[in-house]
């Protein structure tokens, strides 16, 4: 019989966390958002407001500030930010439940291997695709998709029998909530894809504060975009990851078209005045570039103009 999850637990609910929080909830799901106090304060006011389809939906929920909320659940999603993944992967361990199954929705490549570092649980990476934001705290806005890939971490998670049936447990979750879920052969490849296309986005989305579509109409912006992605393709070969240049280039053009009025999570981060991802996207190609003796002019000059901006912020 396939396993079944009875209660979720979302790891640093913001926009991403929130919404497919949300998704379960309203489909008669428990589901605990652990946050900050702003918006658990919003939630516990008046509910998680669910902004999708050019409708307000109201999903009860529940929310917490605390990390121990994790306790009594058998799945979490743990959707910090990258610079956070080690400390709340550390501070969460003792509180998870034996046999619960941390599933990663986080930007990067690096996550799923921190957190599993630091837990005994078993951990799935997933690639995420949906354009989110948190306008106020309480409140998520959709804007387009809402769909994963997941699969095993590595080669002894794969050879794992006991996984199988627990993914498509997960599959079945979230088809039960309308969301959308592949299991991947390679999810690892999947997330170089998913980097990569951040990469091409974020950091001039951010810079600019600027729309993908914007972007998508300047052809001096898509030849950046193209540079990046040749970059981060050449890099992935380095590491043993097969990225097809074509395709990978067309994946990068199709974002703008699905996802036009969408704004990067490091534009809405540099928005607010909040620490963004950069370094695990565009800094994290650099800084492998640079280890690997594979050259990343733009990547390296897209995180060094984030990371000005974010210092000029700070020190002003």
């Amino acid at each position: 019989m396939t396993p079944s999850f009875r209660s979720t637990a979302v790891v640093g609910a913001g926009a991403v966390g929130s919404f497919f929080g949300a998704m379960l909830a309203r489909a008669g799901h428990p589901v605990t958002l652990i946050a900050r106090q702003a918006h658990v304060q919003a939630i516990e006011r008046e509910g998680l407001r669910l902004q999708m389809a050019g409708r307000i939906e109201r999903v009860r929920t529940a929310a917490h500030t605390d990390i121990a909320a994790v306790r009594d659940a058998d799945l979490v999603l743990f959707c910090v930010k990258s610079t956070d993944t080690e400390s709340v992967a550390r501070e969460m361990a003792p509180h998870l439940a034996d046999g619960a199954l941390v599933l990663s929705l986080q930007n990067g490549v690096e996550n799923a291997a921190t957190i599993a570092r630091h837990v005994k649980q078993a951990v799935v990476p997933a690639v995420v695709y949906v354009a989110t934001a948190m306008p106020e705290p309480g409140l998520v806005s959709h804007h387009g998709r809402g769909d994963l890939v997941i699969g095993p971490l590595d080669a002894e998670a794969a050879n794992d029998a006991a996984l199988a049936p627990r993914l498509q447990a997960l599959v079945d979750l979230f088809a039960s909530a309308q969301v959308p879920v592949r299991i991947s052969a390679d999810v690892m490849a999947e997330l170089w894809s998913k980097l990569m296309v951040n990469c091409a986005y974020n950091a001039i989305s951010g810079l600019a504060q600027a729309s993908y579509g914007q972007l998508a109409a300047l052809a001096e912006i898509r030849a950046l975009q193209e540079t990046v992605v040749r970059e981060v393709v050449a890099l992935a070969a380095a590491e043993g990851v097969d990225l097809p240049l074509e395709p990978s280039l067309e994946a990068m053009r199709r974002i703008a078209g699905a996802m036009p009025a969408q704004l990067s999570s490091t534009a809405q981060d540099m928005a607010r005045g909040k620490p963004s991802e950069i370094d695990h996207l565009n800094g994290f190609v650099a800084r492998r570039g640079s280890a690997l003796g594979i050259a990343t002019p733009a990547n390296q000059a897209l995180h060094a103009l984030v990371k000005l901006v974010e210092s000029a912020r700070r020190a002003g």
